[in-house]
């Protein structure tokens, strides 16, 4: 098979390789550009039909991705997308881009990965390297792909080569992109290491190999549950620095003066995203495996997943204290429902919990929010789908009892939120940030 892999590897060195990407959402339709960018051919797999049309056409659907430049892709013919995924059989890579969410009971949901390796294994050749990039806990790629694409009759590192490489993407970052963030690269044999660092050695500036597709299943982990901890910490600081009358965003941004040995993480109403909510978890599931208790971690969630709670609580003695009133029948605006500042993604935000929140506490909610037109529909928040932003106008900001800041986009005019707002309660610091102050805000 060395031969095999030689010829495969220079397909990969020279970009002469045909990469197929399966989930073309945030992960890989930004990695199916920087490979076209690198020279490549892409077949790109998505199960929503709409998504394949708007790349076909030279459309693209994420607003950080030019529509220029989807186009010129396509227009290169290097570029094209398909729901068929016996299409995927003419690739010399796959490339698995799968959402890997928990479940109800804050439990691993790996049915896309497997559903994918499923659907994968009849079309399975010699010769193919398969990557998968999903977060997910360390031994996933050879306990659950590996044995689901053997059943075509193909064996890893002999037929076929399989490795694990974790997204690190941070959309609408504008300081890394997918080319220059270092790829963490672990194979399930020293063959695949090889082929896999070698196609995303001609994509990305730097590949960093490691020893196994488990170490670089637990790097994308530890990355997000240090993020996670430390989040949980500040935002226990909050509450505590709070009740003693101490502003934990001056603290913060004093003791980051410190030049070694601080490194600064920033308090919110609760986590969002892709990753930071949700990969701590798969760790902890793992654990049990092992009889080890992650405490450290599971308290770290605790923390986070109460915040909502905390922000709401202040929120209703916000319109006590000067509304002499409770949440019942109060008209609520949330500013911002992305999980985080200016990106339109909404996956996890913390956003929809106060909304439900509020909204079981007897008050009604709308939103703005300048990324957000209109909410999709979410596995957690069904109810929510079709809600859409309000038309920002000073005017309707004086009908609401009180705004509420979940996101801190660059595009809102806080001043005039200030100004016209009756009662603000900031969760980001985003009033002070933008140099307008009044009495009329509260911190949490």
């Amino acid at each position: 098979m060395s031969h095999t892999a030689d010829l495969v590897d220079e397909l990969y060195r020279s970009r002469r390789a045909t990469i197929g990407i399966v989930g073309l959402g945030y992960v890989g339709m930004p990695l199916a550009l920087a490979a076209w960018t690198a020279g490549f051919r892409i077949l790109g797999y998505d199960s929503d039909s709409a998504k394949v049309e708007a790349i076909n056409e030279g459309r693209s659907y994420i607003k950080h991705i030019a529509s220029s430049e989807v186009a010129a892709a396509v227009r290169d013919k290097r570029l094209r997308a398909t729901s068929k995924f016996a299409e995927l059989s003419e690739t010399n890579a796959v490339i698995i881009c799968v959402p890997t969410p928990l479940t109800a009971h804050r439990e691993p949901d790996l049915s896309y990965v497997a559903d994918t390796a499923r659907a994968m294994a009849p079309h399975l050749r010699k010769g193919q390297l398969i990557v998968l990039e999903s977060t997910t806990w360390p031994g996933t790629t050879v306990e659950v792909v590996k044995p689901i694409l053997e059943q075509s009759g193909l064996k890893s590192g002999a037929d076929f080569f399989l490795a694990f490489s974790p997204e690190r993407e941070d959309p609408g970052n504008p300081n890394f992109s997918t080319k220059s963030i270092p790829k963490i690269v672990g194979g399930d044999d020293p063959v695949a290491l090889r082929l896999a660092s070698s196609m995303y050695g001609a994509i990305v500036a730097d590949v960093i190999p490691v020893s196994s597709t488990q170490v670089a299943e637990a790097v994308k982990l530890t990355e997000n549950i240090f993020r996670a901890v430390n989040i949980a910490l500040v935002n226990e600081l909050k509450m505590v620095y709070g009740a003693m009358g101490i502003d934990v965003w001056e603290v913060i941004e004093a003791a980051k003066s410190k030049p070694f040995g601080y490194m600064p993480f920033y308090p919110g109403p609760g986590l969002g995203g892709h990753c930071i909510p949700i990969d701590p978890f798969y760790l902890t599931w793992k654990a049990r495996e092992f009889d080890i208790s992650t405490r450290f971690i599971e308290l770290a969630g605790e923390i986070n997943t109460s915040m909502p709670r905390y922000v709401v609580d202040k929120v209703a003695q916000a319109l006590n204290t000067h509304f002499g009133r409770g949440l019942r029948g109060a008209k609520i605006l949330i500013v911002g429902v992305a999980y985080k500042k200016n990106v339109e993604d909404i996956r996890e935000s913390p956003a929809f919990k106060l909304m439900e929140l509020i909204e079981a506490a007897g008050a009604t909610t709308e939103f703005y929010d300048p990324h957000v037109d209109e909410i999709p529909r979410t596995r957690g928040h069904p109810e929510l789908a079709g809600r859409r932003s309000i038309k920002w106008d000073e005017q309707v900001l004086r009908a609401y009892d009180l705004a509420l800041i979940a996101t801190d986009h660059d595009g809102v005019d806080y001043a005039a939120l200030v100004q016209n707002a009756k009662l603000i309660v900031d969760t980001r610091n985003a009033c002070a940030r933008a140099g307008a102050t009044n009495s009329n805000i509260i911190k949490a």
